[in-house]
């Protein structure tokens, strides 16, 4: 399946939009720069996203659970990561709750755009 660049900077800034302010309310104890920690959200998504919309596309079929699961599970385990790793002291634990919750916030309301918008992602 094809997906435009231009499909892929929506789906970004919306899934940025949306995992900033969580992640930033979840984790400001951990790292009480906002600049820094929104910065940190952004570069995160930046090592998930393109993997998601452009690489996990070939071998599964966009839409199916499969897809899903192995999309959303990158995502997870990728931003987890990097938070764990960039934020000294944080919890591994902690990590993925805050990646799990920022992902499926931001899948629910990719999916809702994508309901209300057809065609809205390429």
């Amino acid at each position: 399946m094809y997906f435009p660049a231009s499909g892929w900077l929506v789906a970004f800034l919306l899934t940025v939009a949306v995992e900033a302010p969580i992640v930033a309310y979840l984790l400001r104890r951990a790292e009480p720069e906002r600049l820094r920690l929104v910065a940190l959200v952004v570069f995160a998504n930046l090592a998930s996203h393109p993997i998601v919309w452009y690489v996990i596309t070939q071998p599964f079929l966009v839409g199916t659970l499969e897809y899903v699961l192995v999309a959303e599970g990158w995502a997870i385990v990728a931003e987890a990561v990097f938070y764990a790793v960039t934020i000294r002291g944080l919890d591994p634990r902690r990590a993925v709750a805050v990646a799990v919750v920022a992902n499926v916030a931001s899948f629910l309301a990719g999916w809702a755009v994508g309901e209300l918008w057809p065609g809205v992602f390429g």
